[in-house]
């Protein structure tokens, strides 16, 4: 079982920056493959960012790309989505997800495990 707690949403303008983290519970923290979800207002959710359980490896969505940045400290059993740029079609509630088998993943049906999400609000 893991408990994932995300932070660091708010309100910001276009062209800022604002980093979330998401705490993990839990002692197999780093074999866990960690990904970044959103879901804007009337939207279906979304892949943001995934990351493997080693850090090696990073994945991330067109619209993101270039701008986003998912990193992960297993001693701190936390991962980070870096944003950059923001816009305000970036707008949304931002969720951190884990599952615990294979490869990382762009479809949200492999997570097992979700936080509540944060919020974040980029306007122009």
């Amino acid at each position: 079982q893991v408990q994932l707690v995300e932070s660091g949403g708010g309100l910001v303008q276009a062209g800022d920056s604002l980093r979330l983290s998401c705490a993990a519970s839990g002692r197999t923290f780093s074999t866990y493959v960690m990904g970044w979800f959103r879901q804007a207002p009337g939207k279906e959710r979304e892949f943001v960012a995934a990351i493997s359980w080693t850090g090696s490896s990073t994945y991330y969505a067109d619209s993101v790309k270039g701008r986003f940045t998912i990193s992960r400290d297993n001693a701190e059993n936390t991962v980070y989505l870096q944003m950059n740029s923001l816009q305000p079609e970036d707008t949304a509630v931002y969720y951190c997800a884990a599952h615990g088998g294979g490869a990382p993943s762009y479809s949200d049906s492999a997570y097992d495990y979700w936080g509540q999400g944060t919020q974040v609000t980029v306007s122009s």
